[in-house]
């Protein structure tokens, strides 16, 4: 029973701080499209402002970062399953402030990051801290760690579903009674504190789609593996552009960051409408109006910026960019559909939103969580059919090309990077006690 509380105080908590994350980083993105809008006019001394503070934005992020929270880097997703899995003890409490700041920056200069990863950590250490307050054992600490991970996820998302999902399928990885019902209801209040600042409707506005034949369903297998293959090049392109940024050693952290942030300032520049989360990219790509060669060129640069925005090293997650891909790569095949098929393809949109459940099922391998969140997001409760098609390929494709999850592979990128780091910290973690030892000591030795 106080579990189930400390849950709803939790979720409430992480809603609140999920909702006032995603309201400042809108304002930030006005503010760089202003900004664009008075530079254009101003030529080259525009020009010059553009670049330097997308480079400043992006550096100072990174040194944030490096300076006060080195686990606040990237998603953060990787660190929350460490943490919950034993391998790290629980992150400090200023990761928040970074966390918030870091991710305010780096999107607002225009990165190709998600606002769900940070507020996944965000949730995830205030829900713990929560525990800590309470002077909760280690094992509900765990608990309220997932539920407040799950509480970010709904909140960034407007998906209080698909935070549970989320959860249980990929962080705590089994449908345990008690983290289900801490997880549910986490979410459950952290929905209803953030729709009193955010909107209530689906992120996305999709017409209202047909039931999908049966007679489709090879369609939607094949785009299956299409976009199983694409996410499979997704998750090696992320991986070597990583490789590639550390292999850069003799220059700072900053110093790399600055240099993506001036790629980054340069297309803004030039593409304004490309650069950042690339949510109206999405819904652009849902609306289905979309020319053949704009959509090539747009998914191609997609492609690269998200890879080498995430290799800055700021705060930042890879789901949004994971929608921008996924539906622009189901739009691309649905056009196809529409021309060799038109009997059973009349519309591009379904292929679109059924794209973004492939994608993100084949680079994170969580297809509840891909299937509840896309419906969820776009209230397209008539493709389920679809997408458990499309997911099944997805799925399969990279399993059987021994492709692991996007997930798995950066754990152990960051496993590797901190193994002596890690290695005591964890051990000091596991030789802390029994479950009954309160989550508090362990606090203060990893703030120390």
């Amino acid at each position: 029973m106080v579990l189930t509380l400390l849950a709803f105080l939790a979720g409430a908590a992480s809603g609140l701080l999920g909702a006032v994350f995603r309201l400042v980083l809108e304002r930030a993105d006005r503010f760089r499209d202003s900004a664009l809008a008075w530079a254009h006019g101003e030529a080259l001394v525009g020009f010059l402002c553009i670049i330097g503070s997308a480079t400043a934005a992006t550096a100072l992020a990174a040194w944030l970062v490096r300076r006060f929270s080195p686990l606040a880097a990237g998603s953060g997703i990787p660190q929350v399953e460490a943490e919950l899995s034993g391998e790290q003890p629980p992150a400090p409490l200023r990761l928040i402030p970074v966390k918030f700041l870091g991710g305010m920056l780096a999107m607002g200069a225009g990165l190709a990051l998600g606002r769900e990863g940070p507020s996944v950590q965000m949730g995830a250490r205030l829900a713990q801290f929560v525990g800590t307050v309470f002077h909760r054992n280690r094992e509900d600490c765990k608990v309220l760690l997932a539920a407040g991970a799950g509480a970010g996820l709904a909140t960034a998302f407007n998906a209080p579903v698909a935070g549970a999902a989320f959860v249980l399928e990929e962080l705590a990885r089994r449908f345990d009674t008690r983290t289900t019902i801490a997880t549910l209801g986490a979410s459950a209040s952290a929905i209803a504190v953030a729709r009193l600042l955010v909107r209530d409707a689906p992120d996305f506005q999709v017409e209202l789609l047909p039931y999908v034949g049966f007679g489709t369903l090879p369609l939607y297998l094949t785009l299956g593996v299409f976009v199983g293959l694409l996410g499979v090049a997704y998750n090696r392109t992320l991986l070597g552009v990583l490789a590639a940024v550390e292999r850069l050693g003799r220059w700072s952290v900053e110093a790399r960051a600055a240099l993506i942030g001036v790629a980054v300032g340069v297309l803004a520049w030039f593409a304004p409408d490309l650069v950042g989360g690339g949510d109206a990219l999405t819904q652009r790509a849902l609306a289905g109006t979309e020319a053949l060669a704009t959509l090539s060129f747009v998914f191609l640069l997609r492609f690269g910026l998200g890879a080498l925005s995430y290799a800055a090293r700021t705060p930042g997650g890879l789901f949004a960019p994971m929608l921008v891909l996924g539906s622009q790569s189901g739009l691309f095949f649905g056009i196809l559909c529409c021309r060799w098929f038109p009997h059973l393809a009349p519309s591009p949109t379904p292929f679109a939103v059924v794209g973004i459940v492939a994608f993100f099922t084949a680079v994170v391998r969580a297809p509840l969580t891909g299937i509840v969140l896309v419906t969820e997001m776009t209230a397209s409760f008539t493709l389920l059919l679809p997408m458990l098609g499309a997911c099944f390929a997805a799925m399969a494709v990279p399993t059987l090309l021994g492709n692991p999850p996007i997930y798995d592979s950066l754990g152990s990128a960051h496993r590797g990077a901190k193994a002596g780091e890690t290695v005591s910290g964890s051990a000091a973690f596991m030789a802390g006690g029994d479950d009954e030892k309160p989550c508090s000591a362990r606090n203060r030795a990893s703030d120390e």
